[in-house]
């Protein structure tokens, strides 16, 4: 009996955390977090620099990549540590099995017979001054033509001039598998 009085006990005051509704304070519409009570939260006052190194596959060409949404997730989570929107300063450098992120519609269309599940989330990352980079290496060893790349994605040299060139510009590394 004192058992289940505690499981019960224990499941309703846990219902709180439980019901909440996904938050989305600086991506809108992606990377959806949640509330935490008694967490340790980012620095709200501090300047963040970080640039990520993302190469998640995407199995499943109809989804969003979910290394690209994790870079929201990370943005949205910050956010909801108070962080400003303008403290937050990102670099993405896409590379090996996320590079089909990068491509336009049309061509992605091609490709895979589907419209492009990330260009919505591009878009919506660009307005919060993330800079996406692609490498061109990548660009090149999958056969992609420069001229197929979603105008929004700057075209590096490859991922690792990029990524080293923020990394002595003081920006913090994230790797995204």
């Amino acid at each position: 009996m004192r058992s289940a009085l505690f499981i019960l006990l224990l499941l309703l005051s846990s219902t709180d955390v439980l019901a909440q509704e996904a938050q989305f304070p600086i991506i809108k519409n992606f990377g959806g977090i949640y509330e935490i009570p008694d967490s340790v939260d980012p620095e709200p006052d501090m300047e963040y620099n970080i640039v990520i190194d993302l190469k998640t596959l995407q199995r499943d060409k109809a989804s969003l990549n979910p290394g690209l949404n994790n870079v929201a997730r990370m943005m949205n989570l910050h956010g909801l540590g108070g962080v400003k929107a303008e403290d937050l300063n990102v670099a993405v450098v896409i590379h090996g099995g996320a590079t089909d992120l990068v491509i336009d519609n049309a061509a992605y269309q091609k490709r895979y017979e589907l419209d492009n599940p990330n260009l919505e989330l591009i878009d919506t990352l660009k307005e919060a001054g993330v800079e996406i980079f692609v490498c061109g290496q990548s660009l090149i060893a999958r056969d992609y033509g420069f001229d197929e790349i979603n105008p929004q994605i700057t075209k590096g040299l490859s991922m690792l001039t990029v990524f080293t060139t923020y990394m002595n510009k003081g920006y913090k590394p994230l790797v995204f598998d």
